[in-house]
């Protein structure tokens, strides 16, 4: 947007007090979050739970200088005011004319499941052939969608944006403000049925949306909808996509198989590979490619943009429990299709048993026996060991349940029962409506207790490895590499979380790390870099693959595989030395190497080798010689093999820097944690971890007094001093106290007073808003970057993952 606030008066039938010749490019609704105050307004928004004019203070103590109220308060100084009758109103009266007067091409996203999936989706696949604009997050209330029309500007030639009710008549507000050009609909599902008399009144008011599209895409599964759509909209353009031969885009073939699917587009086929094959993950293909087709985008780049996908999943919390349990904590919202979602990421995980607590579930519009037998259904496929009822409906068809099963009325009647603390070596799935705080649960089982997390994003590293995969051709292969705990992080839940999504390889820097990657049930091929020698038993028990980098390894690991029985070629890597002068075989070495290996009971799985500087824009020079001497080295041992390895030299760095060297697999590191020292490929990628933790205290320190060990830092004035638990001892180098390093408040820049003492340390948030105990401090993420909080350390990125202390809780985060 852009415009006056003369301009906005006008449009809204707004009153102004102040300057009325201000530039207006964003509004800001949330004082916590205002990224920039430049050519910003505040809106106050009053609801009926809450008032956002008591946040104006705030707003104005941040640097904003025109406030949208429903009230003026003469207090505040120098501030322009746009006076409305009704704030919600007025932001839809502003994003109704700022939609009708851009020149937009217009995707409508509605349903009860899937809209955000499609949406992420649609802009992966879409963003770079229009200038696209789409809803942030889950913006699609009444509130949300507007926000996220205003986004819309010149540039722009698509517009995605989600649009979701809950009550009767809503639809009717935002179809108003947004009429898109092509609407679509996704699964109707449970959620918010409770608020409507049927079926039937809930599939009406979505359907209003489309009430000026051109285009509908509709699934036609849902006999209701495909009727209802096709008396309403006759005259329109329809298109049905489902699993049911009748629907316009279908799958032609049986996907249970494992094989390329082939979709059926009215009178055209699509083929293409599949990994994920659960139902709700192949309706929303139909739909994104039945949108694709609509947007004129040919069946080649669908088939290449469904390959690049990077997956948009529910928020799950996986964090390590007590007694080597795994708590997997979606305490978020209840209703069958999300019981769904929690049911399939089970099976990411290899426990052989497994738990389920369970609780009613609210605000479903059903006759309770129909539900929970369909319940019951979905649970008794999973054969829980366990299932654990909680509440006064679910428990009523305690006996629908196969599994072993206990019910309770309340989630404090299962904590003092005390049955799930004696739970040893399962996974456990805390599934809950919100009203049962089952997230008491997930506090009780948690092994550590420590305020102090690493939050670790699954979908952010998923969405890394795809955005790298992206520039690969799609025979690449990947190698992940989780060497030290996968750079601190858990190496067991990243490789589960990796093999899952079919990486085909996996490397780790010594033996005992593959080791207990395989009592932990990973199938995946695993590379040890650093095979030492006491260590060749164990790699051969465990079907763990060495590099092999001189003839005395190679011996050696020879020796042990003959001792051993293997009466199959064993697969090795052979490193080849190309100018990091680390490890590896030489040019002079190859043919005896060739002769060496002709006879042996091996098999060279892979030849590769390290760039030393693919980061160094400086040493593109040196680093086209290693590449050089690799495609020379490695061409004349694969001649005198007499077959083909795989090949691969690229790190990370490499991948975005050297993408005409890619060979048949590259290896991915610090990339898929979104680190690159590429800036423009850093823009692309997303932050995956998070380190946090909490102020325990807060107190005023008088002038001249002083604080922490040896007196360090003494006050210039009477300052606010806050004390946060995490030390040295957790990973925070003593060298950033004293003011050189910074954590981050209410993303706030607050920096650290001091020594930083072992479990402890103290900050100065004198600039801090609103700070207050018990408060989220962000030792890094986004505000100080991994990147920055590095450079206080005056190291690496990989250092600072690596040294975060195994006292430190880590949770792992689906969203």
């Amino acid at each position: 947007m852009n415009y006056t606030v003369q301009q906005i008066a006008e449009i809204t039938n707004a009153q102004v007090i102040g300057d009325k010749n201000l530039l207006i490019k964003n509004i800001a609704f949330d004082s916590r979050i205002i990224y920039s105050t430049k050519n910003a307004a505040f809106i106050a928004i009053n609801t009926q739970k809450n008032s956002g004019e008591k946040f104006i203070e705030s707003a104005v103590d941040r640097g904003i200088t025109v406030i949208i109220s429903e009230h003026q308060y003469p207090q505040f100084e120098n501030i322009t005011w746009i006076i409305v009758k009704n704030s919600v109103e007025f932001l839809q009266k502003l994003a109704q004319h700022h939609f009708e007067n851009s020149n937009l091409k217009s995707v409508g996203i509605t349903g009860s499941n899937g809209k955000t999936i499609l949406k992420e989706w649609l802009y992966q696949c879409l963003w770079n052939e229009f200038p696209t604009v789409k809803s942030p997050k889950s913006f699609n209330s009444q509130i949300g969608l507007p926000l996220s029309l205003l986004q819309i500007n010149e540039s722009h030639q698509l517009g995605i944006f989600e649009v979701g009710i809950s009550m009767p008549n809503e639809m009717d507000v935002l179809e108003n403000i947004f009429h898109p050009q092509i609407g679509l609909l996704t699964h109707i599902g449970t959620a918010h049925a409770a608020n409507f008399y049927s079926e039937e009144d809930l599939i009406d008011e979505k359907i209003k949306l489309f009430k000026d599209s051109k285009v509908i895409i509709f699934n036609g599964d849902n006999i209701l909808v495909n009727r209802k759509i096709r008396e309403i909209y006759s005259s329109k353009k329809l298109i049905s996509y489902g699993f049911n031969q009748h629907n316009d885009v279908t799958f032609k073939n049986n996907i249970s198989k494992n094989e390329d699917v082939v979709v059926t587009y009215f009178d055209e086929e699509i083929t293409f590979p599949v990994h994920q094959r659960d139902e709700a993950t192949l309706t929303n293909a139909l739909a994104l490619i039945t949108v694709l087709k609509e947007l004129g985008i040919s069946n080649d780049k669908i088939v290449d943009k469904i390959n690049a996908l990077k997956a948009v999943e529910m928020r799950l919390e996986a964090i390590e429990g007590i007694k080597n349990n795994i708590v997997i904590n979606d305490s978020f919202n209840l209703d069958l299709d999300s019981l769904k979602t929690a049911l399939q990421f089970l099976n990411e995980y290899k426990k052989s048993k497994k738990s389920l607590v369970l609780t009613d579930i609210i605000g479903v519009n059903t006759n309770s026996k129909e539900l929970y037998e369909e319940v019951s259904e979905l649970v008794n496929e999973q054969h829980f060991d366990n299932v654990f009822l909680i509440g006064e409906e679910i428990t009523k068809f305690k006996d629908l349940f196969k599994s072993k099963t206990f019910t309770f009325i309340d989630t404090q009647e299962l904590i003092d029962n005390k049955y799930l603390i004696e739970i040893e070596n399962q996974i456990i799935l805390l599934k809950g409506a919100r009203k049962f705080e089952i997230e008491k649960l997930k506090d009780l089982l948690e092994l550590r207790k420590h305020d102090t997390v690493l939050e670790v994003n699954l979908n952010a590293i998923l969405h890394n490895i795809n955005y790298h995969k992206s520039l690969l051709k799609p025979s690449t292969k990947m190698m992940a590499m989780v060497k030290a705990n996968a750079y601190g992080l858990g190496s067991y839940e990243i490789s589960e979380f990796l093999q899952h999504h079919h990486i085909n390889y996996l490397g780790v820097a010594y033996a005992d790390e593959g080791v207990e990657l395989r009592k932990k049930g990973i199938t995946t091929p695993i590379v040890v870099m650093n095979p030492e020698q006491h260590s060749y038993d164990a790699i051969i028990q465990y079907n763990l693959e060495p590099e092999i980098y001189s003839f005395r390894v190679l011996e050696l690991f020879y020796e042990a595989v003959q001792k051993s029985g293997y009466d199959k070629k064993y697969p090795i890597h052979i490193k080849l030395e190309t100018g990091m002068h680390r490890l590896g075989f030489k040019e002079y070495e190859l043919d005896q190497l060739s002769q060496s290996l002709e006879y042996k009971n091996l098999k060279v799985q892979s030849i590769f080798s390290h760039l030393s500087s693919a980061d160094v824009p400086s040493e593109k020079e040196f680093t086209l010689k290693q590449l050089e001497i690799f495609e020379k080295n490695s061409g004349y041992l694969i001649k005198n093999l007499g077959y083909q390895p795989l090949r691969h030299i690229l790190n990370s760095s490499g991948i975005t820097n050297y993408s005409s060297h890619h060979y048949d697999m590259v290896r991915i590191g610090i990339g898929m944690l979104g680190e690159s020292a590429n800036a423009d490929i850093q823009k692309q990628l997303q932050s995956t971890v998070s380190f946090k933790t909490v102020i325990s205290q807060i107190s005023l320190v008088e002038n001249g007094e002083s604080v922490g060990y040896s007196r360090k830092y003494k006050t210039d004035h009477l300052t606010k001093i806050a004390t946060i638990p995490v030390g040295y001892a957790d990973g925070i180098p003593r060298l950033i106290g004293n003011q050189i390093g910074n954590v981050g408040i209410n993303k706030t820049l607050a920096p650290i007073v001091g020594n930083i003492c072992m479990d402890m340390m103290m900050i100065k948030v004198d600039d801090i808003p609103n700070v207050k105990e018990g408060d989220t401090v962000t030792v890094f993420n986004a505000k100080p970057s991994l990147k920055e909080f590095a450079e206080y350390c005056k190291t690496i990125t990989y250092e600072v993952l690596t040294s975060i202390s195994p006292r430190v809780k880590r949770i792992y985060i689906k969203d």
